[in-house]
């Protein structure tokens, strides 16, 4: 009985539960919640914003590459960022994870493969719940939302990184990836990852504003913006790390409705959540789709010898 072992998919199945109980509750309340064409086209603008979210995502981890030195040169690193970004959508929740790190591996070894495809979740955690700060003191979250940026250091950066490799090292070779015959640990660098943090606060922030987009689109009047900005980057933060279900599902959703619950009617909310959740898949989806007609186009129309 492994899996009764498992405390993230214990809290994914409470924050499916919680999500239930509440569309059960407001599901009177939630058929009311209408879009006019105004909502629809916000909807829209959100869709667009959270596609382009991905190749801001993937343009961050090229600088992560690049920043530990081991870009390859003879691979495009964003087509297969957002081509593997589908992959989260698999039970299991790694799979993106372990497809960067087949391709990577061939190219510029699997301990600096490894050490590349772990730092971007980590990064992405880190400027997720640095963004809480907008949201002011929230009963001391303002004291702990540096923290995990802080980790970035290269004195707490470095230990972490490699426990955590060794970690995903067993968990990548039980899924059949074979030995990854790793000589070192750790990303080899000192300084902080300046470059790539950037890029990874931008890409929080307009996932967010696709996110603020659904808010708009159902004319949610409070609370303000900033307060949207904080709840959002907890939930971004708590679904990223606790992936017990396909790309978070459940446990975005749920930290959202208990951080905003009391200040949000709950209807208007789960609306919202829904609503984000659908047009952020369907971003990912198109990102995936668009570089297969892209590459169909190139090899349909390139000279054939």
């Amino acid at each position: 009985m492994r899996w009764l072992r498992q405390p993230k998919l214990w809290i994914t199945l409470a924050s499916l539960v919680l999500i239930g109980i509440a569309l059960v509750q407001q599901g009177g309340q939630l058929r009311e919640q209408t879009l006019d064409a105004r909502g629809w086209w916000w909807l829209l603008l959100g869709l667009g914003i959270s596609w382009i979210s991905i190749l801001v995502n993937g343009a961050a981890w090229r600088l992560l590459l690049d920043w530990l030195g081991h870009r390859p040169a003879q691979l495009d690193v964003i087509p297969l960022f957002v081509r593997s970004n589908l992959l989260k959508y698999l039970p299991g929740g790694i799979w993106h994870l372990v497809e960067r790190l087949r391709v990577l591996r061939s190219q510029i070894g699997a301990g600096p493969a490894l050490a590349a495809v772990i730092l971007d979740p980590l990064l992405i955690a880190a400027a997720s719940v640095l963004m809480i700060v907008v949201g002011g003191w929230q009963n001391g979250l303002l004291l702990v939302a540096p923290l995990p940026a802080l980790l970035m250091v290269p004195r707490w950066r470095e230990p972490i990184l490699q426990r955590l490799e060794r970690i995903k090292a067993r968990q990548f070779e039980s899924k059949g990836g074979g030995s990854l015959e790793i000589e070192t640990y750790g990303s080899g660098r000192g300084g902080y990852p300046w470059t790539p943090m950037a890029w990874q606060l931008a890409f929080v922030a307009c996932r967010f504003l696709g996110f603020y987009c659904c808010v708009f689109a159902f004319r949610l009047p409070d609370p303000a913006w900033f307060i949207w900005l904080a709840s959002f980057s907890l939930a971004y933060a708590v679904g990223l790390v606790v992936p017990g279900a396909p790309g978070g599902l459940g446990v975005f959703e749920a930290t959202l409705l208990l951080r905003l619950g009391s200040s949000v009617a709950e209807a208007p909310l789960l609306a919202v959540v829904l609503s984000y959740r659908v047009i952020s898949t369907l971003a990912d989806l198109l990102a995936g789709g668009a570089l297969v007609v892209d590459g169909a186009l190139l090899r349909r129309l390139s000279p054939r010898p």
